[in-house]
């Protein structure tokens, strides 16, 4: 059994794709993020949710200057190492059944995996093998039921049994519950709210920009300096409609590209000016109807927890819950 990383996302892709595609819904993170990496937009890094309006996002990363992304893979044969300078990873063995990546200055985030990989990754992280990032660990993101094995494991240092703990404060905490959300049947909000979708143009990059950044901030997650770079991009694509009153924007969408027929819905912001009167609803609508429309045979979003009135909207518009995540704590790094 073992776990191989890379800083090369083709690598990654072409190794771990039949994977990810396997269960894309799960693993829409680590499509979109690795996909917008792909792509040198900057990307679309975190899982943070909420925007105090029923809104779901996923706040972009920062620029490369934090230092490069990490790409790991799990398969149940091979050496038992974390380590770049294994063979061949197109040699043949076991599928790849297990990956996490990690885009700084965001914490490692775990697709699905069995809980003997989050176990192992545990291991590998708390001995260094990913060098200073893995001694700096303070966070792991994901599954409940992985980031869940992975905490025990950290916490004794031999598997996802709780039970076999030494007595004392647990040193890792499950924090920032969010779920993910598939869309069943499209139901948009009746009555409209006031207003339209329109797609976003060049000349809103600077709102855009400020409005990416303005989300970040109220959600905690690193935006980076200037947002300019992912707002021109994802404009570019196709990718951000905005909802607009008199020919005033007042709330946001984004979608990811098309990646396994699934995107996922993220941004969504509402500046606080204009919350409470359902232009989140109505944009969230519109940009789900657009993936729809773009192939898309899984629509998803994230929300979190603490937020029952975004829930409630997401559930009248017709998405319907799937499995819940977590951000997992760790007290003191490795």
């Amino acid at each position: 059994m073992s776990w191989q990383w890379t800083e090369d996302v083709e690598e990654f892709r072409r190794v771990a794709d039949p994977y990810l595609a396997a269960d894309a819904a799960r693993n829409t993170v680590l499509l979109t993020v690795s996909e917008s990496l792909r792509g040198g937009d900057g990307g679309d890094g975190g899982d943070g949710v909420g925007d105090g309006d029923g809104g779901a996002a996923d706040a972009d990363p920062p620029g490369a200057g934090d230092g490069p992304a990490r790409f790991g893979w799990w398969r149940e044969d091979g050496p038992d190492t974390l380590d770049p300078d294994t063979p061949d990873p197109d040699t043949p063995g076991a599928p790849v059944s297990g990956a996490f990546l990690q885009t700084p200055p965001y914490p490692p985030y775990l697709g699905t995996m069995p809980a003997r990989a989050a176990v192992a990754l545990a291991h590998a992280l708390r001995a260094g093998e990913l060098g200073q990032r893995g001694a700096a660990l303070t966070e792991v993101r994901g599954r409940a039921a992985d980031i869940g094995a992975f905490g025990a494991a950290w916490a004794d240092g031999t598997g996802p049994s709780a039970g076999d703990r030494a007595a004392g404060p647990s040193p890792y905490r499950l924090t920032h519950h969010i779920r993910l959300f598939r869309l069943g049947e499209l139901t948009p909000q009746s009555p409209a709210p006031e207003g339209r979708a329109r797609p976003a143009r060049a000349e809103d990059v600077p709102l855009v920009a400020a409005w990416l950044t303005a989300f970040a901030d109220e959600i905690g997650e690193p935006a980076g300096a200037d947002q300019s770079g992912p707002a021109r991009a994802r404009i570019g694509q196709g990718l951000l409609l905005l909802w607009e009153k008199d020919g005033v924007p007042v709330s946001l969408a984004g979608r990811s590209p098309l990646l396994a027929d699934q995107i996922r819905i993220a941004p969504v912001y509402t500046p606080p000016a204009h919350r409470g009167r359902g232009y989140a609803a109505g944009v969230t609508a519109a940009i789900s109807e657009a993936a729809r429309r773009a192939g898309a045979r899984e629509v998803l979003l994230f929300a979190d927890n603490a937020n029952p009135t975004s829930t409630a909207l997401y559930q009248r518009l017709g998405y319907r819950p799937i499995e819940g995540y977590a951000t997992l704590e760790l007290d003191g790094g490795t």
